[in-house]
């Protein structure tokens, strides 16, 4: 019987990196997926990526602290070998993120720092420190932003550290192709979930706005975006390397 790929997905435990884990194992794939502080979370999304007939482990990881990583990849090592009796993975998806709105003039040093070493500098390290767990021919899904094409004023730090994130891809892409590792990046609009406090799902107002300035009409979900990163896991994706691929139903053309 032949064995089943292996995905890594950065904040798997919730929002957008729940439904990837989800719909990768609906694709036939294990899951590892990390968690910062939401165990029971990750635990529950484990158990329904079990339920789907995958196997699936959960690692603790805080994508900001890059001192961190040795710690995290050697309990990656262990997990691969006693849950899935494997020695490397075959995708890595960097999801974990934070949202902070403040605008250009008032953002702090603080503020800035804490963005880049969760959105760029950690993306950026672990999956430099995940290469040697990478199997050749498999892939790389770097999370962005629809923010990265459009501004909205609020974002200048995030969406630029999202922008660092598009042209690393490119760069992975050309630097790994050797090994046939394909790199793309995933640039969702604005989605439903938790993320910034529920500032889209829980106020209608913004709600109503995103959705009048997006073609199809709605603010997107979770589940918009969960299927097409699982896809880019997929041998029907094998052709498609160093792309940018917006999911957002149209926003702001």
């Amino acid at each position: 019987m032949k064995s089943s790929h292996i995905a890594l997905v950065t904040g798997g435990s919730r929002g957008l990196g729940k439904d990837m884990a989800l719909n990768l194992a609906k694709k036939g794939l294990d899951v590892i997926l990390t968690y910062n502080n939401e165990k029971e979370a990750a635990l529950q999304v484990s158990e329904a990526i079990e339920a789907l007939g995958q196997k699936a482990a959960v690692i603790q990881l805080n994508v900001g602290e890059a001192k961190s990583f040795d710690s995290f990849f050697l309990n990656l090592k262990n997990t691969l070998t006693e849950t899935f009796q494997a020695a490397h993975i075959n995708f890595l998806i960097n999801n974990a993120g934070i949202g902070l709105e403040s605008h250009f003039e008032k953002t702090s040093e603080e503020d800035f720092d804490t963005l880049m070493n969760i959105h760029f500098k950690g993306a950026f390290f672990l999956t430099q420190k995940a290469l040697p767990f990478l199997a050749d021919g498999g892939g790389i899904v770097n999370i962005s932003t629809g923010l990265s094409r459009f501004a909205f004023p609020g974002y200048a730090a995030y969406a630029s550290m999202k922008g660092a994130i598009e042209v690393l891809t490119k760069y992975q892409a050309k630097e790994l192709g050797e090994r046939r590792i394909r790199v793309n990046v995933v640039a969702p609009g604005a989605i439903e979930t938790d993320f910034r406090g529920g500032a889209i799902r829980d106020n209608a107002a913004a709600n109503k706005a995103v959705a009048s300035m997006t073609a199809l009409g709605r603010v997107g979900l979770p589940e918009d975006i969960g299927g097409v990163v699982a896809f880019l896991c997929t041998d029907e994706a094998r052709w498609i390397n160093a792309q940018r691929i917006e999911i957002s139903g149209g926003m702001m053309l």
